[in-house]
């Protein structure tokens, strides 16, 4: 009875776990088979199953729009923006967890409460300060301004505080400095937390709409997301080129994820120690 019962359990998990899946995959089968039929065709059933395979969308989409450019805008940023996020969030957490300093707590929580703040409440003042700078309509202010993430901070902090501070004593008795301490022994060890990050930061960057969309005005500097919206609109919404194209932007993000799945699980578990 305990068996059946348990096999019961399982099954309607399992139901349910597809069920879900099914929801969130669905909408991604609906623009592949889109971006696969002809012009004419776009709204005609089968909806999800394709029967098409009109392979002119994609060089279509890519000659009436210059998405060479969007990628590699969009690439620039990404890439730039993960590489800011690790720098800063490791070394940022290596000293929350290893150094002892003056108001060191204060800033901690201070740090924890700012990711409780929308980030549309943080687009005005933002704004400003770029404005200010003069780095509106330019791929520097969608760099400088996310260079740096509370949640890596936190990731990485919780990460480090799970590695033996032993390692650390032993390089330095070899005559390391904090810096190749970091790079020699933590990072090495942070593997997982690391490239949980990076996919994380390279992932927002690569599909952030928002902020592009307020700081960039010259179509020569838009990213893919902003460059997909515009595609839209300058050409009256066409829907197999539109999937196409968004086939296309969806394709890095989907690689980055199979490539670092393992990372990620590793290191949002590690990321859960507590002190």
């Amino acid at each position: 009875m305990k068996l059946l019962k348990k096999f019961s359990v399982r099954i309607i998990d399992h139901l349910v776990l597809i069920t879900i899946s099914a929801v969130v995959v669905l909408p991604f089968i609906w623009m592949i088979t889109t971006s696969l039929k002809p012009p004419k065709l776009a709204f005609t059933a089968p909806y999800l199953i394709p029967t098409h395979f009109y392979w002119q969308n994609f060089v279509n989409a890519w000659q009436e729009a210059p998405f060479t450019r969007y990628y590699l805008n969009s690439i620039i940023v990404a890439f730039c923006i993960t590489f800011g996020q690790v720098f800063t969030s490791v070394l940022a957490a290596y000293a929350f967890d290893r150094f002892d300093f003056p108001f060191k707590r204060t800033l901690w929580f201070t740090l924890l409460a700012s990711m409780m703040i929308p980030l549309p409440l943080l687009v005005i003042p933002t704004f400003q300060i770029v404005q200010n700078l003069h780095w509106a309509d330019n791929l520097i202010a969608l760099i400088i301004p996310r260079c740096w993430s509370a949640f890596g901070i936190l990731l990485m902090r919780q990460f480090i505080h799970s590695i033996p501070r032993d390692f650390d004593d032993a390089a330095k008795m070899d005559g390391a400095n904090t810096l190749r301490v970091i790079w020699s022994v933590i990072m090495p060890l942070a593997r997982p937390a690391v490239a949980t990050l990076a996919l994380f930061a390279f992932l927002f960057a690569w599909n952030d709409f928002l902020w592009p969309l307020i700081v960039l005005n010259s179509p020569e500097n838009f990213t893919v997301p902003l460059g997909i919206a515009n595609f839209s609109g300058k050409y009256g919404t066409r829907w197999t080129l539109l999937m196409a194209a968004t086939v296309s932007a969806t394709i890095p993000a989907v690689l980055a994820f199979l490539a670092m799945q393992k990372s990620l699980i590793r290191g949002l578990v590690a990321g859960g120690v507590n002190e």
